[in-house]
């Protein structure tokens, strides 16, 4: 099934496969969801963008051990992203 995926897609797999052949990804898989959330929101379908919020949300607030070194940034950024689709929803609120 060769050319089923774009170079964008193909550049997240780094390197070729580590050592147990599971494939390296270059992004989290928060990031990716995020990615999905503004490509949602760019076509106009607010719905998708609101479940991936939800699902972002549950993967940020349940607890990892060890602690994520980037919670920080990845919950601004799910505050950035709920505010984007707020005003997306709101757009008369800028008047």
């Amino acid at each position: 099934m060769a050319g089923l995926t774009t170079p964008e897609e193909d550049a997240e797999v780094s390197g070729s496969r580590t050592q147990t052949g599971a494939p390296r990804y270059s992004r989290r898989l928060s990031d990716k969801i995020l990615l999905a959330f503004h490509h949602a929101c760019d076509q106009g379908d607010y719905e998708i963008a609101e479940q991936l919020l939800r699902i972002l949300e549950s993967m940020l607030t349940r607890r990892t051990v060890p602690p994520d070194a980037n919670r920080r940034k990845s919950i601004e950024s799910l505050v950035a992203a709920h505010e984007r689709l707020w005003h997306l929803r709101h757009p008369e609120s800028f008047n």
